[in-house]
């Protein structure tokens, strides 16, 4: 009987420390990615710059890799680079990178930050820092991809 019991309460407690361990990861996720959007958004007005990566100009992924640096996530320097790290998504969340290209078919050229309610932050060369809507003309038939990191 004492064996059962024990047992019973070594599965709850297995079960209470996964559901936190999974619960604190999500929350460590949207703490660094708030934080990256946060500092994204500081520098808004930024010129592009290309190669830029710091706050004196940023080109796309110079912007994203900053931002995410600043929240502890340290990501390759280039857009094609970045697209091979964290995991697909289809359905968007806020923090998700969003990836771009010329056509389907080639490695991206454009990284931006989702930001929520259709939108995102980037690096535009013409337009500098600055936040666009995912479902502009220009932006979505270039839309190949999302991932989360």
């Amino acid at each position: 009987m004492l064996k059962k019991i024990s047992l019973s309460l070594t599965f709850i407690l297995l079960l209470t420390t996964t559901f936190f361990a999974s619960l604190n990861d999500k929350v460590e996720a949207a703490t660094y990615h708030t934080k990256a959007i946060s500092v994204a958004k500081a520098n808004l007005g930024v010129p592009y710059k290309w190669g830029g990566i710091t706050p004196s100009g940023f080109d796309c992924s110079g912007l994203v890799k900053y931002s995410y640096g600043k929240a502890g996530k340290v990501l390759p320097r280039t857009s094609a680079e970045m697209y091979t790290k964290g995991t697909r998504v289809s359905t968007l969340q806020v923090g998700d990178l969003m990836f771009f290209a010329p056509n389907k078919a080639s490695k991206p050229n454009h990284v931006a930050i989702y930001i929520g309610n259709g939108q995102m932050i980037q690096a535009a060369s013409s337009k500098g820092v600055s936040i666009a809507y995912t479902n502009n003309v220009y932006w979505k038939p270039r839309f190949i991809g999302a991932k989360r990191i």
